[in-house]
């Protein structure tokens, strides 16, 4: 008889071991794939936000060569001033600094460099024989080029930006990308981007640099080798395994990679992650929980044939599986937490990008909008300067009168600008609304003189609850856009209107153009929802999360023959 009810009792505890392993496998199996998944969903959001600051930091060079294109000093330097040579060299080193530029130099036509930002070091470009270059020649031919590339005289990798002078000569900037390269390793993971050959180019891994990541030709290697200007490519880094993810050497594990749509110039950014310490995390969760239950059930079983000490001894045992438990589910808490700020981080990262990328794009405009004033200055003290040895004194007042008035011009422009590009505080309070309205105006001037703005009448004293750079970038955005929207109609116009209401204050922005698309209207506030072949869909979310952060609210108004977007603000 008390064999018998051992029996039993052992065949309770060998049903539930196995009850439990059954369930902690399949629970593991599922946890797996759904971890996958989500962490692959991530990487692939987190990709996008790398490209997208990518692309922002070359859009702040991209229209520097066209800007000092027509400079005096430039023009007379390629007519064979020598003396103009040192003024532009001192002028470039200058520029160079307060953009961040690696390089800045002027290339005559026959092919040497005539002046450089480096002309003090060593190292200056000034001499050296550039006709090999394929920046030079295609800019030479086609106007405008650009070339990444290992440097000849620094030995650094970089993207070369060029532009065709007046007089024949080419103006070079160089952009590094060390700063963020740096910012990628610490964000943890390998990002890299490669070219249209699959070749790497930036890379948070300095060795993989110029090592091609698909098979080439002997005569596709030939090709990248002239053109990136490296004696050999690097071996492909990275090992496909069948199960999709890849190795690399010197990696804990297994990585899965996302990879951003190809942008315009070929480039791709990829961002490498090891699958470990996440998928497994969650694995080993998922199966010690299935196990749990199971052997939770099993003791409730036990518990019930078993004398008051078993009872006891099993309760302590829960008691201590709960508890590992607890600190397991603590842990996650914490994770998740520090996943938010980081993901906060990055969104407020991806506005200042936004608005940096704004600011790359206008900065023709800004050159044009201050080649005038600074013209007239010029002749103004020169004139001055003559009228002074006459003595006459009153036209002299008056000139530097003029004067006054033109640097006070200039230096509206340049203040926006400078609002505008930097960090916003985060504070909120009361803004007047026509302030923002001219700031915004201020800033696209070049371009809004392309099409017909009609202002509604904007009190002064008209006060709403915001942040003045956060609600000039929402004006900014939904401006160009409709700008953008309007190159090619007939009679571009951009109508805005106002409503205010006791507690609130709506603002309407309407233009004349083709409209949006229905299905690109059903998603447009989701980011990366794009019409245009360039965009990155990123400027609506943006500025619809920040009216959120203000309390208002940014919407579209479906209907009409063109775009119209609301923008709701809080009153003052």
């Amino acid at each position: 008889m008390g064999d018998s009810r051992t029996l039993r009792r052992a065949g309770w505890v060998i049903a539930a071991l196995v009850a439990s392993l059954a369930a902690a496998l399949i629970a593991g199996l599922v946890a797996e794939r759904g971890a996958r998944l989500r962490f692959a969903a991530t990487l692939s959001a987190d990709v996008r936000l790398r490209q997208a600051l990518l692309a922002s930091e070359v859009a702040r060079f991209r229209l520097l060569p066209e800007a000092i294109a027509d400079d005096r000093d430039l023009v007379a330097t390629l007519a064979g001033q020598q003396t103009a040579a040192h003024a532009l060299d001192r002028k470039l080193e200058t520029l160079a600094a307060h953009t961040g530029a690696a390089a800045i130099y002027l290339v005559g036509p026959a092919g040497r460099a005539l002046a450089a930002s480096n002309w003090r070091r060593p190292t200056s470009f000034v001499g050296q024989d550039y006709r090999f270059r394929r920046y030079y020649s295609a800019a030479m031919r086609d106007g405008s080029a650009e070339q990444f590339a290992l440097g000849t005289v620094s030995r650094r990798p970089g993207l070369y930006l060029s532009r065709r002078t007046a007089g024949g000569g080419v103006v070079v900037v160089k952009l590094e990308f060390d700063r963020i390269e740096q910012a990628w390793r610490a964000a943890g993971g390998i990002t890299f981007v490669t070219a249209r050959a699959g070749i790497v180019l930036v890379t948070s891994r300095p060795d993989w640099r110029f090592a091609a990541t698909r098979p080439l030709t002997g005569a596709e290697a030939a090709a990248a080798r002239t053109d990136y200007g490296v004696a050999a490519l690097g071996a492909p880094p990275l090992t496909v395994r069948p199960d999709g993810l890849v190795e690399t050497a010197g990696a804990a594990g297994p990585l899965l990679v996302a990879r951003s749509p190809i942008d315009e110039r070929g480039w791709q950014v990829a961002l490498a992650m090891p699958v470990r310490g996440v998928v497994d995390v969650a694995t080993r969760n998922a199966a010690i929980a299935a196990g749990l239950a199971t052997l939770a059930l099993a003791a409730l079983v036990w518990g019930w044939r078993e004398r008051a000490r078993r009872r006891t001894e099993r309760t302590e045992a829960l008691e201590a599986a709960v508890a590992e438990r607890t600190a397991d589910l603590s842990r996650e808490i914490a994770e998740r937490a520090a996943a938010e700020a980081r993901a906060a981080e990055l969104r407020e990262g991806l506005r200042q990008a936004n608005r940096l990328a704004a600011l790359g794009q206008i900065t023709a405009s800004v050159a044009h909008e201050t080649a005038q004033p600074v013209a007239a200055i010029r002749n103004y003290a020169v004139t001055g300067e003559q009228l002074l040895d006459r003595g006459a004194l009153e036209e002299v007042r008056g000139n530097l009168r003029a004067i006054d008035r033109l640097t006070g011009r200039i230096g509206a422009v340049t203040a926006e600008l400078r609002g505008f590009s930097r960090k916003g505080s985060g504070a909120i309070g009361p803004v007047p609304l026509a302030e923002v309205i001219d700031g915004a105006r201020l800033i696209l001037k070049e371009r809004l003189a392309r099409v017909a703005l009609i202002l509604p009448d904007i009190p002064a004293d008209l006060i709403v609850i915001a942040g003045r750079v956060r609600l000039e970038q929402v004006m900014v955005n939904l401006l160009q856009n409709a700008i953008e929207a309007l190159e090619g109609q007939a009679d571009p116009r951009i109508v805005l209107t106002l409503a205010t209401m006791p507690d609130t204050v709506a603002l309407t922005v309407a233009d004349n153009g083709p409209g949006i698309a229905p299905d690109i209207a059903a998603k447009l506030f989701t980011p990366f929802a794009t019409s245009r072949p360039q965009g990155l869909g990123l400027g609506l979310t943006i500025a619809q999360d920040i009216m959120h952060d203000l309390g208002g609210a940014l919407r579209l108004v479906p209907g009409g023959g063109g775009a119209v977007f609301v923008v709701e603000m809080r009153r003052g």
